[in-house]
């Protein structure tokens, strides 16, 4: 059995649970023995929506470094309009995030890769295309999504050990696909939201009126929507980075608050498998 699979996972267990329920009150009245079968399959519907619940698999959504700290986590990027003028923002507050980036964008744009890795910024998959119903697919795409995202980030000497679900949906076969790539999934604990940098005016503030320690922050390196937009989205980041700082807090890169590796750089690409 693998290592992932080794320990059953909560949905697995509720539904052991629904079963044994299913069968006690069937002996009573077998109209009853439905109650908890529904329930737990009301639970499998729900539950992928739900970025911070750990059902299918463990996901990581908050740190936890005891610190008053926070992570930042930025999606579906990179972007040749956005990522630079965001990697300006962040090295102007020496600020060094974690990008959860679309292979199919790292393959587009490498010199955006490279200059976020150079910046001392991390990493991690998000798969390839960033298809918002790549959880209703088949096991079979889930795994391309992923593994090609890898062997791309692979190429620019990058082992990406940390893995964003699109949306933060995710499903019973994610589980198994991590595991075969050694990834672990992670989500997020506060956000704006932003609607994709659609909705980005008042995004620093939201932001901060809730942010807690261990926070993992959502936002977006992508344009936002219309792209003159751009130097607004550009000082709500910088007022949400200021902001961060005002309240007593720090930002540390995502590997230090939940401690454990989000990527890692290999010497040579050939130790990239």
């Amino acid at each position: 059995m693998r290592e992932s699979r080794a320990k059953l996972s909560l949905a697995e267990k509720t539904g052991m649970s629904a079963g044994i329920g299913a069968l006690l009150f069937s002996c009573a009245d077998p109209l009853l023995a439905a109650v908890p079968l529904v329930l737990f399959v009301m639970l499998c519907a729900c539950a992928p929506f739900l970025p911070g619940f750990s059902f299918f698999l463990p996901v990581i959504t908050r740190g936890i470094s005891g610190k008053k700290a926070v992570s930042l986590t930025f999606d579906d990027g990179p972007d040749p309009l956005s990522t630079p003028a965001l990697l300006r923002v962040l090295s102007r507050h020496r600020c060094r995030a974690t990008f959860f980036v679309c292979g199919k964008k790292a393959e587009a744009y490498p010199e955006l890769i490279r200059e976020i890795i150079e910046m001392g910024h991390s990493v991690g998959n998000h798969t390839y295309s960033h298809d918002n119903l790549i959880m209703l697919r088949s096991i079979r795409s889930l795994r391309h999504e992923i593994e090609k995202t890898s062997h791309i980030l692979n190429g620019f000497g990058i082992r990406a050990h940390a893995f964003r679900p699109p949306v933060g949906i995710t499903n019973p076969r994610l589980r198994e696909v991590l595991g075969e790539n050694k990834l672990y999934a992670v989500n997020f604990s506060c956000r704006a939201p932003d609607g994709g940098n659609r909705w980005i005016k008042g995004m620093a503030a939201r932001i901060l009126g809730k942010i807690r320690a261990d926070d993992i922050l959502l936002l977006h390196d992508i344009p936002p929507k219309p792209e003159e937009n751009l130097s607004q989205w550009l000082g709500e980041t910088d007022r949400l980075l200021q902001g961060i700082k005002e309240k007593g807090f720090s930002v540390l890169p995502l590997s230090e608050l939940i401690q454990k590796p989000v990527m890692e750089i290999c010497e040579e690409k050939a130790e990239c498998p």
